[in-house]
């Protein structure tokens, strides 16, 4: 009978479930090779809201609801930014911009292996980064371990807060979207 309970207890220390939730959230990180979400975007009390497709590595094409037809595009060097309705056209290389890090799976998890995350209103986990001047705050679901937002500054030293829903993990994608658009 001693037997069987040691091995029993040897058994359920292995088990995941009994893993911490860091662990597991870099487990399901691991496994995602891109997610497809909507989104509301906060910049100096601006909501914008949209569609996004992130493919790791850094690799992010959105698309905004607004009445400007506004799209990002990144390749994973540069970074576009395009409305439709202006003509308008900004182009950025991917490492000037703080969503490098967040595209990068691989530095996300290297990060959250060191870091601690912190317990928020016991619904999210936040990781915050500090990485070439900028702050970055992930935000996952405590419950479902999903990324649910970001919050980071923009280009122009803007905070920006990003919350997603309606998660979708490793949808067929065509890779496509990541072409950047030309200037016209």
């Amino acid at each position: 009978m001693l037997k069987i309970l040691i091995i029993f207890f040897i058994l359920n220390f292995y088990n995941p479930a009994f893993s911490s939730k860091k662990e597991n959230l870099i487990s399901q990180m691991q496994l995602t090779n891109n997610l497809s979400f909507n989104f509301i975007q906060t910049i100096n009390n601006k909501n914008e809201n949209g569609k996004c497709i992130i493919r790791y590595p850094k690799k992010i094409w959105c698309e905004y609801d607004n009445s400007n037809k506004k799209i990002i595009v990144s390749n994973g060097k540069s970074l576009v930014i395009k409305t439709a309705n202006t003509g308008s056209y900004y182009r950025y290389p991917l490492n000037k911009t703080p969503l490098v890090f967040l595209l990068d799976k691989e530095y996300l998890i290297s990060k959250m292996n060191i870091l601690e995350p912190r317990e928020i209103d016991n619904k999210y986990l936040n990781f915050t980064i500090f990485e070439n001047n900028n702050e970055i705050n992930v935000f996952f679901d405590m419950k479902s371990l999903s990324l649910v937002g970001w919050q980071t500054e923009d280009i122009y030293k803007n905070l920006a807060v990003t919350f997603i829903s309606s998660v979708k993990i490793n949808q067929e994608i065509n890779d496509k979207i990541f072409i950047l658009p030309k200037n016209n």
